[in-house]
């Protein structure tokens, strides 16, 4: 689920960006503070969207850089539990999928990808069901629902295709028209 995350914080500028203007030289500093990391409770922190307030400047003893007390807005992104999500297959391997959701990957084990005996084909570096012969490979778009969530040290997302409306994109779009026909 995406929010925007309004923050306060204080701002450390390095010395070799204070020859700029100090709004872009307090939102380069957020944005390389901030952008891409990852905070327990708040989710993942995507892109800044606004820099509200700049308070004055602090210099502090044996560090060069300025300290600006500042407020501004982040998008964020933070899995849900059950949330149904699309992504890209980034990698197939003999135990699942891994499947980029925006800012991070989830697993989809091999038990949750089908509802059929899946097998791995080494060769061609795919899934695919023996009865249905439905095949999963990597650049595939797939929707999945969240079954499970990590934020730790690594951000772990398991993921399930096993339900009605989820699984590859080309499957659900097949399963459509031969409903149709």
């Amino acid at each position: 689920m995406y929010w925007l995350v309004t923050l306060e914080d204080e701002i450390r500028v390095s010395p070799e960006k204070l020859g700029e203007e100090i709004e872009k030289a307090v939102e380069k500093s957020i944005k390389e503070a901030y952008e891409g990391t990852t905070h327990r409770e708040a989710g993942i922190f995507l892109s800044l969207v606004k820099v509200e307030e700049i308070g004055e400047g602090k210099i502090y003893p044996e560090d060069p850089a300025v300290h600006f007390p500042s407020r501004f807005i982040m998008l964020v992104w933070k899995p849900v539990d059950k949330e149904v999500v699309e992504g890209e297959v980034i990698d197939v391997t003999e135990f699942g999928v891994f499947v980029r959701i925006g800012a991070v990957d989830g697993l989809v084990h091999i038990s949750q990808v089908m509802d059929d005996y899946v097998s791995y084909d080494a060769k061609n570096s795919m899934l695919v069901g023996k009865n249905t012969k439905k095949s999963l490979k990597e650049g595939d778009k797939v929707r999945a629902r969240i079954i499970s969530i990590s934020m730790k040290e690594e951000n772990k997302i398991g993921l399930t295709m096993r339900q009605p409306g989820l699984g590859a994109l080309h499957w659900l779009e097949r399963e459509k028209k031969e409903g149709e026909a």
